[in-house]
């Protein structure tokens, strides 16, 4: 009796349990009472039962992602070379380790020897995490030509550029910031006649690679040093709109012995137009009036420059 009870048992419940045999179906373990259930657990296998769709209906999800999901570390969806496979045989993007190897190249070699894609690497790193920005590195410097094209690049065009975002942009206007600044020490009070080099360097930096016209009036004291560097007027490409009043009515809330104006061509060619030259005239008046001098007036091309006094237009 004992030998036919334990037989019965191995075959009921194979895992020594009380529950009941395998071959029941969901219907029959919810509402069997011998199968050894409590009448709360049974309640709850009949709810469970309910909520179940049938064996054959088709489900759909409540909801759909609301990303894409992409296999980035396909090889022809990885950015630049796919996988590589390292000595335990472990596959991984490429790019892993790649900044780190970078910024090391940097640390111990400076930039001479780097590529203007790797120094835009370096700095697109603080914006975007984690992935391979070399593309987009290499993109900027296509759609603008060269570095000083990217960093002067204006928002609205950088936000066209596959990949690029306000984060972007951020990085690219402090690294001008960073160079206006560091140009315009050499400049700021200091006798303006006599350090010409830098005066030009600084106008270069400000505004040669600018997309659109900008002038600017440097205001210098007595001494000829300069006191005030300002934007008085920002236009297209191919005018900026200048108010001779204006100028002269800074100059005297300035109290500014002498000014030297500068306005950049997109183009790229700083030959003067003849409506340089008339606002020009027009300027020299109104400071006439007020016993201000005009010392030149520069154009700022995106390799030269012209100024008006070294070619007797001034």
């Amino acid at each position: 009796m004992m030998a036919d009870q334990l037989s019965h048992a191995k075959v009921d419940s194979p895992e020594g349990g009380s529950g009941p045999p395998q071959g029941y179906s969901r219907q029959e373990r919810a509402t069997n009472p011998s199968d050894g259930f409590s009448e709360e657990a049974l309640k709850g296998l009949a709810e469970l039962e309910a909520r179940l769709p049938p064996a054959d209906a088709a489900t759909e999800p409540a909801f759909q992602a609301s990303f894409r999901m992409t296999d980035r570390l396909k090889p022809d969806a990885a950015a630049g070379g796919g996988l590589l496979r390292d000595r335990s045989g472990v596959e991984r993007p490429h790019y892993w380790g790649h900044r780190e190897r970078l910024r090391t190249r940097f640390l111990e070699g400076g930039h001479a020897p780097m590529p203007e894609y790797e120094l835009l690497e370096l700095l697109l790193f603080n914006a975007i995490a984690k992935i391979d920005v070399k593309p987009l590195a290499k993109r900027l410097l296509a759609t603008f030509g060269d570095l000083n094209g990217v960093i002067a690049a204006s928002e609205h065009r950088i936000l066209q550029v596959d990949g690029a975002d306000r984060w972007v942009f951020l990085q690219l206007r402090l690294v001008d910031a960073f160079a206006q600044r560091m140009a315009q020490a050499k400049v700021l009070r200091r006798e303006v006649l006599s350090s010409w080099d830098a005066l030009i360097a600084y106008c270069r930096t400000c505004m040669a690679h600018r997309e659109t016209e900008q002038f600017r009036v440097l205001f210098l004291d007595r001494k000829n040093m300069m006191i005030a560097d300002e934007a008085l007027g920002s236009g297209t490409v191919g005018h900026v709109p200048v108010y001779p009043r204006e100028v002269a009515k800074r100059a005297l809330e300035l109290n500014a012995s002498s000014i030297i104006m500068v306005h950049n061509h997109p183009s790229g060619d700083p030959t003067p137009s003849r409506e340089d030259i008339n606002m020009t005239g027009r300027v020299i008046a109104a400071c006439e009036a007020i016993d201000v001098t005009v010392h030149d007036h520069v154009v700022i091309g995106k390799d030269a420059e012209v100024s008006f006094r070294s070619t007797g237009l001034l």
